[in-house]
This record gives structure tokens, sequence and C-alpha cells, in this order.
């Protein structure tokens, strides 16, 4: 093993983007000088990914990440031969793919736990293929959640100086609206403080969004702010946390951009996805905190429109594969 760290890369949706923004992303010299990286898929649809788009590289299929090699022109992939070329098709949904991608990212949770690997940076995968494969989780974060048997977990989504958490995610959004409630808002605001430490920020200052138009206008518009959010922002007070809200959701996020404050906790999906995604998909990446693995990934989705055509963007994947890099160093450093 190299004495960089090594980053786990699950290959995602093969009918997706999965395989050839990992191609181009390895492609760049200077990721190895950040990380040892390991994709762990199917060596097969790699192999092809690569042919397809005359990328100059070679694949390295391997049972053990003690047998990759780490070479820069060589892609180390673990290999789970779990799809035949046949078996999915390229740009549409496939059960077959969706299968697979979620035994890629079982495999990296069970690596990742067991010190094999250092971090997971994951291509993205299609909600619907993987239920059709008869899986029940409505994304990544709830997957990893139930593989790392992780109660107490949310998704931060970064995009330059912009960095969002949210109290719920994959959930219709009257469910998100039950979901606002005192105990889930401090919940959430704790799990920032301390992933905002872990990520270099000795006293996060955290800026807390209200749910209502004008963050309820003092009732006028809704209870939630009063009730839920404003009781647990003064508990995260009391317990020395730098939080402030809530405030307007219309505004927060350009302060927030502009360097007012370090990140902000989002009450539902989109609330805080449109913010950070008008930033540009290809600059943000996705980092799932609270975990016991570092876990990050791709702000975008399998984009079958696009894929298998040598168009799609690697930047967001070699973002995530650095950040998980640096994350993996940083907690290395401070266990020693």
């Amino acid at each position: 093993m190299s004495g960089k760290p090594v980053v786990g890369i699950t290959m995602g949706d093969a009918s997706g983007v999965g395989p050839e923004v990992i191609a181009k992303c390895l492609s760049d010299r200077d990721l190895y000088e950040a990380c040892s990286p390991l994709v762990i898929g199917d060596a097969d649809v790699m192999g092809e990914a690569i042919s397809i788009f005359g990328i100059d590289l070679k694949v390295n299929a391997i049972k053990d990440p003690d047998e990759a090699l780490f070479k820069f022109g060589t892609v180390d992939v673990l290999d789970l031969d779990n799809l035949d070329i046949v078996d999915f098709v390229k740009g549409k949904i496939s059960t077959a793919a969706g299968k697979a991608s979620v035994e890629y990212i079982e495999k990296a949770v069970q690596l990742a736990l067991s010190g094999k690997i250092d971090a997971i940076a994951t291509a993205p995968i299609s909600k619907e293929a993987v239920n059709r494969a008869g899986y029940s989780y409505p994304g990544h974060t709830e997957m990893l959640a139930s593989f790392t048997k992780c109660e107490d977990c949310a998704m931060m989504l970064v995009s330059g100086p912009l960095r969002v958490v949210h109290v719920s995610t994959h959930v219709p959004l009257l469910e998100a609206c039950r979901r606002v409630t005192m105990p889930n808002v401090l919940r959430t605001i704790l799990i920032t403080n301390e992933s905002m430490k872990r990520l270099g920020f000795r006293s996060p200052k955290i800026a807390v969004a209200g749910i209502n138009p004008h963050a309820g206008e003092g009732g006028l518009f809704g209870k939630e702010e009063i009730q839920e959010i404003s009781p647990a922002v003064m508990e995260a007070r009391n317990r020395g946390i730098d939080v402030s809200g809530p405030y307007p959701a219309d505004t927060i996020f350009l302060r927030a951009s502009r360097g007012e404050f370090d990140v902000v906790v989002a009450m539902f999906h989109d609330q805080g996805h449109i913010a950070v995604k008008m930033l540009g998909l290809e600059e943000g990446i996705n980092i799932t905190i609270g975990l016991p693995v570092v876990r990050t990934s791709v702000d975008h989705g399998t984009a079958y429109d696009i894929a298998w055509k040598g168009v799609a963007d690697p930047r967001s994947m070699k973002k995530a594969v650095k950040a998980a890099a640096e994350m993996a160093s940083r907690k290395s450093n401070a266990l020693t």
C-alpha cells in the first residue's frame, strides 16, 4: 500500500456517466499526487469506457487493495465482476446496473470500515434503478447510513465558498415540513458543527435557514421558526456553538456565499440544493457528514442523456476524490 490516502472510487451506475468521469478523472496526473485511487466496480466496464473514449490508460483488475499498483497510467479496479456488457443499456435505466451500483458501495464501506481504504468517493447512482433492483434506499446518504449502522448523519453540499447541510433530504415535501422539529434541527446543527471542525474550522460560524417565507415574519406566515427552529438555535448556542438564525432562505445562501457564514443549515432538499447548484454542477461536491468513514461524491446525477458519448465533465469527480483524500489525511493526522 502507498503512503498516500487510498480513496475507493465507486463506479456508480454503469449506464450513466460514472465510468466516463472516473476514467477522465484518473487521466489527471495531479490526482495521484493527492492520493492513491482505487476504482471499486467492474473491470470490463471500465476497460470499455477507457477504450471508447480513447483515454491513454490501462486497467489492472484486482481482487484485493493490496494488489493495487497506484501508478499513473494504470487504473486499479477492485473487480466485483458483477456486470456483463450486454446486461445493461448505455444511457438508459438498467436494473442490472442499479444492483451492481449498490454492491460497489457496500464493498467500499466494508473496505473503509476494515481500514483497507481511507476514504470513499462515489460516482452517481440512479435511485430508480436501485429501487428496480429491489432496494428501498432513496439515495446514497441513506444507503451509507444503513451499511455503517449510523443513526446521525447528514448531507453537506459544497460549491466554492458555499456549504449547506440539510435537516432532511430525499423525502416528499410534506414529510420534510413535518421533520422540521426542534430535536431534528438541533441534531443537524450539532453534526454540522462537529463535522466542520473535522474539515479544519476551529469555531465554525453556522447560519440556520427558516422554512417559511421571510422566516415566518414573526409568526404571520408560519409558526415553525418560533416553535421549532429558534429553540434549537438557542439550545445550540447554550452549548457553545456559534450559530444564529433562523434567517429568510431567500437571502441567507447569498450571504454565506459572500463569506458571512461558514455553513448554512437548510430545512429540506431543494432549499439547499438549488442554492448550491446555481453556482455550477461542475464545481459542487457532496459530503456525507456524521459517518464513521469519509465519503464524498459528485454533485450531479447519472446524466443518461449524455452518458457514453464522451462529453461528460469530470471536474466534480476530481474535486470529490481530492476532497476525500484531504479529509482522510486530516482524520489520520488527528489520530496521531
